[in-house]
């Protein structure tokens, strides 16, 4: 999948969007996702200035965007105003290796299994396939709250 087919997949935009490219998905299973990292990456004149390291935080929102993917092309859905994909939760969340400019990021995700509209993945991240990050994801699509204001 090219940036266009992802940005009909995510509601995330410049600065948030950190998915480049989807190298392979198999709806209902994984997914394998890239993230190009560069310099000017917005975050990287304050994290850190003498030693540019990609926030393990965006690492974790990087895989669950990957997540995201996989979940709207395993239900054959597009992202639009009528709903919010949510991230939920957190489990065993691990960073390994720093993730600097110029590295590539692949982010491999499986589906773990899906109750009750909550989903949970295994997701992994990869540099030259060194791990450098993994976690357990929890997530959950819901109405969007403010189509009731309307």
């Amino acid at each position: 999948m090219e940036i266009q087919e992802i940005m009909e997949h995510l509601p995330h935009r410049y600065p948030m969007l950190l998915i480049d490219r989807v190298l392979s998905v198999d709806p209902g299973k994984e997914i394998i996702a890239v993230k190009n990292v560069t310099i000017n990456e917005p975050f990287f004149p304050g994290h850190f200035p003498h030693y540019p390291v990609m926030p393990g935080v965006l690492i974790v929102e990087a895989m669950a965007q990957a997540a995201a993917v996989l979940a709207f092309k395993t239900f054959n859905l597009k992202s639009d105003s009528r709903s919010v994909y949510y991230f939920v939760g957190i489990d065993d969340a691990r960073f390994k290796k720093p993730v600097v400019p110029g590295d590539r990021l692949i982010l491999k995700v499986q589906i773990l299994r899906a109750i009750r509209g909550i989903w949970k993945f295994t997701a992994q991240a990869f540099v030259e396939e060194v791990m450098v990050s993994e976690a357990q994801l929890l997530c959950t699509m819901r109405a969007n709250p403010d189509n009731d204001r309307q």
